[in-house]
């Protein structure tokens, strides 16, 4: 225990730095960073809140199949914690992603969540289900640390796309409008020269060029 408590705090300050960085390089938003980091505490402060529901108090323990203990090991939400908060990530990068290319080409922020929510919702939450096959299949293990850990990659996947990020990230975009998709003048000018970007397609050169017709 005391060694998880001196480590936790760089291993927080580490994660929500690195986050808040690489979001700004990809999406050149100051606001937009934030808004991921607060989505994904959402996601994991409602699995842990279930966890302890489940695991410590032992509601529904008959039907998943184990004798509760009346407490949780304190590595495993330190575990749960990193690759919850990572997998929360690339469905955030997924979704907004594809509406900040809409934003780019329409510049309109309520059409472009719109938009972007349309072309890949359907892929992310796709890939959430996908993801919850094997994640069930663990939480069908006798060993009660491999159950937990599979129950709540399963309820925490299913919330953070299902919930925190088609509905609440959406809304929240929705609310701010252009603000989303706002940075301070030397910022943005940095992240248009270094930020992380998608490469343009190559110019169709046959655009212009006259279509050969067939003479008989």
């Amino acid at each position: 225990m005391d060694a998880l408590g001196e480590t936790l705090p760089w291993m927080l300050l580490y994660i929500a730095v690195m986050t808040y960085l690489l979001l700004f390089l990809a999406f050149g938003s100051v606001l937009l960073p934030l808004k991921a980091i607060a989505m994904n505490m959402l996601s994991l402060t409602a699995t842990f809140g279930v966890l302890v529901w489940i695991f410590q108090d032992g509601h529904p323990h008959n039907p998943l199949g184990f004798d509760p203990t009346g407490n949780i090991e304190p590595n495993l939400p330190i575990m749960l914690f990193a690759l919850i908060f990572g997998l929360s990530l690339d469905y955030e990068v997924f979704l907004v992603s594809r509406m900040r290319e809409q934003y780019d080409k329409q510049g309109d922020s309520t059409e472009a969540v719109a938009t972007g929510l349309q072309v890949i919702g359907r892929l992310v939450v796709s890939a959430a289900l996908l993801m919850c096959v094997p994640l069930a299949a663990i939480g069908m293990s006798d060993v009660l640390t491999i159950k937990l850990f599979g129950v709540g990659m399963v309820f925490a996947v299913l919330v953070d796309v299902l919930v925190v990020r088609i509905l609440l990230g959406t809304a929240v975009m929705r609310l701010l409008g252009r603000a989303a998709w706002w940075a301070p003048g030397p910022l943005a000018r940095f992240c248009d020269r270094f930020g992380i970007k998608e490469a343009d397609l190559p110019a169709d050169d046959t655009a212009d060029k006259p279509v050969p017709v067939a003479v008989r």
